[in-house]
């Protein structure tokens, strides 16, 4: 039994140096440079204090992940270099797009504050005022007119009403002189008739 025991503990501690060594070696290929290293320093036997034996296919294997983790970071730098380039371009390129799209808007704001009228360009404000100087020049030359035409007619009726007397007045007056007359007619006519007699 004690036999027994023994072989089962020998066993167990072969494989578990052999999965240890195959975990080391799966290690070697999935891990990061740094844990690599360190991974191989595991699998390397101690032939002295100072120095260790390491297998040719472990170290050529850490060089190979090295070179491929060096080619794919190079890779990266490139395409981040020139990701980089092309973001600084459209970068240029945006802002160029920006101050020509900021003159345009002053192009366009400078129109839309100007404004022509009788062929003379005048700011909003000046426009402005210009309108509503007009409207109010036409607008005292409409009260004036207003009271200059109810004045004319005040006086047209007033003159109308004049007339209309001075109608009535020599129309009397012509009546008076027309019934003098024949008085005065018939008064002759009564003294030559008197004198004939």
């Amino acid at each position: 039994m004690l036999k027994f025991i023994h072989v089962l503990t020998f066993l167990l501690l072969i494989s578990t140096a052999f999965g240890q060594k195959i975990n080391l070696q799966e290690a070697l290929t999935k891990s990061s440079i740094d844990s690599q290293f360190y991974y191989l320093n595991m699998l390397s036997r101690s032939q002295d204090v100072d120095f260790k034996v390491i297998r040719k296919t472990n170290l050529e294997r850490i060089r190979q992940n090295t070179r491929d983790t060096l080619n794919s970071l190079h890779t990266e730098i490139l395409e981040l270099k020139n990701s980089s380039s092309s973001a600084v371009t459209a970068n240029k390129d945006l802002t160029d797009s920006v101050q020509n799209l900021q003159t345009q808007l002053n192009v366009e704001k400078l129109k839309t504050d100007n404004i022509s009228f009788l062929g003379v360009n005048f700011s909003k404000s000046g426009y402005h005022t210009l309108v509503w100087l007009l409207i109010i020049v036409l607008t005292i030359a409409f009260i004036a007119t207003l009271f200059a035409f109810r004045k004319a007619k005040v006086d047209t009726v007033a003159s109308k009403r004049n007339a209309e007397e001075f109608q009535e007045e020599l129309h009397a007056y012509k009546k008076k002189a027309l019934e003098k007359e024949q008085q005065l007619k018939r008064q002759l006519l009564d003294e030559q008739l008197k004198r004939n007699s």
